[in-house]
């Protein structure tokens, strides 16, 4: 029979170090995080083969004094909390005290500090199978100084899983980013293997934000990036969001920070992905870096090994906080701005140029900063000059002559259109429901609308139209589908969603804690036309279904519901599956290519999604039109011949 032993410091805390200490990269983590929470504002991380062979990091922090060093590497030893109170409103980026003593077991590890106030500099190390600590004097300005070398030199299993150095140097760089990202009022500088690969310079305002962000992320995130800073509830949310048209195909570009700590919490990527939902393509991941914050005793950070997780005491608050606020702003953008959304710009010199937007602080930036393309022209024609002006156009002039003879037809004193829908049609009630008056009148004048007046119909699909600003291509199909969806959509939950009774009720078999969830979120069910109603002790019974689902698979659907209720607190699926139907309908019942449109008809579509673009709902990630440069006609005629 074996007999119960009690383990030797050094292997408690190599197993310990098997949840802390995963990789090089992990290393870094625990101690930037360190130094940041001793008030460091600049840190300087030197590795040597991707941090397998060294790790060296120095900070200007507050130090450690001497009588402490010998706890610094104890396990559950810390300065950062005392009292259950303190853990439940923790403010620190660590907060546990096991990761110096759990490095120092699997690497050969120095760490050398002044405090502040004192004249000296002390080094410590832990030795023999006990890991006692000798302290010992240095020369050291005030911070503090890590070495860590051979990482795993004294675990052969553990350094065998270690990938090669460009991989582990590539998880590195990426916790550098994060806590880089996470504190823009801290200096970063980071070489590898003599060579420097970050030095970023502590900033203060939006501007130099900004300009960390385009170093880290690239200047393409800047460029189709919105700023955003909103809060309610004691929640505030801030940060940059990606346009839709600047999706990627992996979440490789998506950074949540709560309270300044980096998450990936499910409940988060759920709120997104849902803000993001209707206007990404199936398989297309959004871009973010947004900040979080909220009073920390309404957040638990100590239920993940990694503290990669968190919890939140009003889950649903948050998720519909972020998904709200995300959703609005994304809702406010018009496609096709004429300035960036964000203020940088690039110079000759290596910083950037401040612009009148750009040096506002973060606080003051809009979400929908830069978005005003949709606004009526300046050098607006008067009706009786757009005949003169566009006389000679070849087949524009048809349908200006026909547009300035509707523009006349203006009260002079109140100027409201009194005739404005075209005669042609395309169905769906497309030309019924084009309403010209919102563009600006005043008095005989009237604004040449953004897409302009149809020229020509090209290969079957597109449109081409000339605008103030030039000559712009729209995909017909494309547009008319989008048209005909979002209509659908306003029609579908703008009225109370019609439901059908089933005449053989659908019975489903269910766990006794997912039959309490249908019985919770009863509400969430009829909200959408369902009426679920519990009837045993593991079973559910569908009685009543939306008819826009009525063909559906309706027992997967809310066993799929209640698999999401389950997960995230949440659900959209009803929601998600509703829309797949009707864009389904919308694309079926969308003008098809090859279909030979008349000039009225032709621009009662680009009537149509002006109105669209303009009520906010067509801020989708597939482009339905463009403005065309000269290259871009030449290719056209030369695809025709």
């Amino acid at each position: 029979m074996k007999r119960i032993n009690l383990l030797s410091p050094r292997l408690a805390n190599q197993i310990a170090a098997g949840e802390v200490v995963e990789r090089p990269a992990s290393v870094v983590k625990e101690l930037l995080e360190n130094s940041l929470d001793a008030g460091a504002s600049q840190l300087d991380i030197d590795v040597e083969q991707g941090g397998i062979r060294r790790i060296k990091i120095r900070d200007n922090g507050a130090g450690i004094v001497k009588d402490d060093l010998s706890l610094a590497l104890s396990r559950h030893a810390t300065s950062k909390i005392i009292t259950l109170d303190d853990l439940e409103a923790v403010c620190t980026l660590g907060f546990r005290g096991e990761a110096l003593a759990s490095i120092s077991s699997v690497s050969r590890m120095h760490l050398t500090s002044q405090a502040e106030g004192e004249m000296e500099a002390w080094r410590v190390e832990a030795e023999g199978k006990d890991m006692a600590a000798a302290v010992r004097p240095a020369s050291h300005p005030k911070g503090t100084t890590i070495d860590v070398r051979d990482l795993f030199f004294n675990t052969p299993a553990r350094r065998k899983f270690l990938r090669t150095e460009k991989t582990e140097f590539s998880h590195l760089e990426e916790v550098v980013k994060r806590l880089a990202l996470s504190r823009y009022e801290t200096g970063f500088r980071l070489s590898h293997n003599g060579k420097q690969v970050y030095d970023l310079r502590p900033v203060t305002d939006q501007l130099h934000a900004e300009h960390r962000l385009a170093t880290l992320l690239g200047k393409k995130f800047i460029e189709n990036s919105l700023t955003l800073d909103v809060e309610a509830a004691g929640l505030r949310l801030w940060g940059w969001i990606g346009l839709p048209t600047f999706s990627r195909s992996q979440a490789d570009l998506q950074y949540f920070f709560v309270n300044g700590r980096v998450v990936k919490d499910k409940l988060v990527a759920h709120a997104v992905r849902q803000a993001y939902r209707d206007v990404l393509y199936n398989g297309r991941h959004p871009t973010f870096v947004l900040y979080l914050e909220l009073d920390p005793s309404t957040v638990d950070v100590n239920v993940h090994p990694t503290k990669h997780e968190v919890r939140f005491r009003d889950g649903r608050l948050v998720h519909d906080f972020l998904f709200s606020r995300i959703h609005k702003a994304i809702a406010d953008v018009r496609p096709e701005s004429d300035a960036a959304p964000t203020g940088i710009q690039e110079t000759a010199s290596s910083e950037p140029e401040i612009t009148e937007q750009s040096a506002l602080p973060l606080s003051n930036r809009s979400a929908t900063a830069g978005m005003d393309w949709m606004r009526p022209a300046s050098n607006a024609f008067g009706s009786s000059e757009v005949r003169g002006q566009l006389e000679g156009m070849g087949r524009l002039s048809g349908y200006a002559q026909e547009y300035a003879s509707q523009t006349e037809q203006i009260d002079p004193e109140t100027g409201e259109i009194k005739e404005v829908a075209p005669s042609g049609s395309l169905g769906m009630g497309m030309a019924s429901n084009t309403d010209l008056s919102a563009f600006e009148h005043k008095g005989d004048y009237q604004a040449v609308p953004p897409l302009g007046f149809a020229v020509a119909q090209l290969h079957g699909v597109y449109i081409l139209s000339e605008s103030e600003q030039g000559l712009i291509l729209v995909d017909m199909h494309a547009a008319h589908e989008r048209i005909v969806y979002e209509r659908m959509k306003n029609a579908f939950y703008q009225k109370n969603i019609a439901s059908q009774p089933l005449l053989v009720p659908i019975s489903i078999s269910v766990s006794q804690s997912e039959a309490d969830l249908v019985e919770e979120n009863g509400q969430v069910f009829e909200s959408f036309g369902f009426r679920v109603e519990r009837t045993g002790l593991e079973s559910v019974m569908v009685r009543e279904v939306p008819v826009i689902l009525i063909r559906g698979d309706v027992e997967g659907l809310i066993r799929d519901v209640i698999s999401d209720l389950s997960a995230n607190g949440v659900s959209d699926l009803m929601e998600s599956r509703a829309n797949e139907l009707m864009a389904s309908m919308a694309c079926h019942g969308a003008v098809r290519a090859n279909r030979k449109l008349t000039i009225t008809e032709m621009n009662s579509l680009l009537r149509d999604m002006e109105v669209t673009e303009r009520s906010g709902q067509c801020n989708h990630g597939r482009p339905t039109w463009a403005h065309l440069s000269m290259s871009d006609l030449d290719k056209l005629f030369l695809r025709g011949r």
